[in-house]
This record gives C-alpha cells, sequence and structure tokens, in this order.
C-alpha cells in the first residue's frame, strides 16, 4: 500500500526548492555583477594607458621625422 502523497506537501517542496534556485541565481547574479565591475576597471585603466602611449608614440615620431640640419662630413 502506497501513501498519498498530500498536494499542500508537493506544492511546499516545490516552492521551497524553487525559492532555494532563485537564492542560487541572485547569488550568482552578484558574482557576475562583481567580476564585470572588476573588468570595467582593467579596462578603463588599459585605455588611460593606451591614450598616454599612443601621445608619446606621436610625439617621437613627430620629432623623427624632422630633418636632420644638412652639414658637411668630417673629412671635408
Amino acid at each position: 500500500m502506497t501513501n498519498p502523497v498530500n498536494p499542500a506537501d508537493d506544492h511546499a517542496g516545490r516552492i521551497a526548492a524553487l525559492e532555494e534556485h532563485v537564492a542560487h541565481q541572485s547569488r550568482t547574479i552578484e558574482e557576475l555583477s562583481d567580476q564585470l565591475t572588476e573588468q570595467w576597471k582593467v579596462v578603463e585603466q588599459m585605455r588611460t594607458k593606451l591614450d598616454r602611449l599612443t601621445d608619446r608614440f606621436l610625439v617621437l615620431e613627430e620629432s623623427a621625422l624632422e630633418a636632420p640640419a644638412i652639414t658637411r662630413p668630417p673629412h671635408y
């Protein structure tokens, strides 16, 4: 003889399982949000460094393009 399942107990168990699932998803979303925030900080730092390096490169490139003064070689 099998025990009949009480529908109220079945619903309570399903609700508890759903609440547990939602709690895990909420924690996962919070962790992902924290990671995303950290990644944006890194991206912004890299963007700032890239901008500075680009500026330095352009200054060096401009100075390298300047024509050297025409002088007589030392053996003349």
